[in-house]
């Protein structure tokens, strides 16, 4: 068995999921808009462009995401995506670029269970922990 997070987005899936890629690495192997599928009908045609589904692949495991229909998007909480980080330079550098535009919500420091650990929520308004072991 394998989780992987699903985020869902307000229109900017497509703008978060390459600034992920970006930031993260890996592979971006999908991007779905909803036009041409068979939830295009279900969306404004305005909507047509939106993800309707993407993934980011990271070694072993994926973040997946896709943009809410109009007037469903609720912002999430309750969760973090937590990312285990085993350099804590590339830690610093993941969690500043997560950061920014967005609101930290405890600073990346060493703390006594790691190295470092921070909370962010990221300009998309995801939230993620930083946990450099």
């Amino acid at each position: 068995m394998q989780v992987n997070p699903y985020l869902f987005f307000d229109g900017q899936c497509e703008e978060a999921f390459k600034f992920y890629h970006q930031v993260l690495g890996g592979d971006l192997c999908a991007m779905m808009p909803f036009a041409g599928s068979p939830a295009e009908a279900d969306v404004p045609p305005e909507w047509a462009t939106k993800i309707m589904h993407t993934q980011l692949t990271l070694g072993n495991w994926a973040i997946m995401g896709s943009d809410c229909p109009p007037g469903s998007y609720e912002m999430p909480k309750g969760f973090s995506v937590s990312l285990q980080i085993s350099d804590p330079d590339k830690a610093e550098t993941i969690f500043q670029a997560l950061s920014e535009g967005g609101k930290i919500q405890m600073p990346l420091e060493k703390t006594f269970w790691a190295q470092r650990f921070g909370m962010a929520i990221d300009k998309f308004g995801i939230p993620w922990m930083i946990n450099c072991e």
